[in-house]
């Protein structure tokens, strides 16, 4: 997968076995104490300020989705 940006291709990141992604995808379900947010894919940095994003399946997303950094990333490592 490619993409163009200001005359550049840039590809996306190889997928690795190793490499954990960095950020999960999440839609916010309900309002106030009922609320939750349920994971629709996982994200990659890739370290332009860029994410890479693989859908599970194939989605309709209705609205707009959140991008949380993982555990690992929070605590750093």
């Amino acid at each position: 997968m490619a993409t163009q940006t200001q005359d550049q291709t840039q590809s996306a990141p190889a997928e690795n076995k190793n490499s954990r992604p960095t950020h999960i995808v999440r839609k916010k379900i309900g309002r106030g104490r009922h609320v939750e947010f349920k994971t629709l894919d996982v994200a990659w940095d890739r370290g332009d300020g860029s994410l890479y994003i693989k859908p599970y399946g194939t989605q309709i997303i209705e609205g707009g989705f959140y991008v949380f950094p993982t555990q690992d990333q929070e605590s750093g490592q």
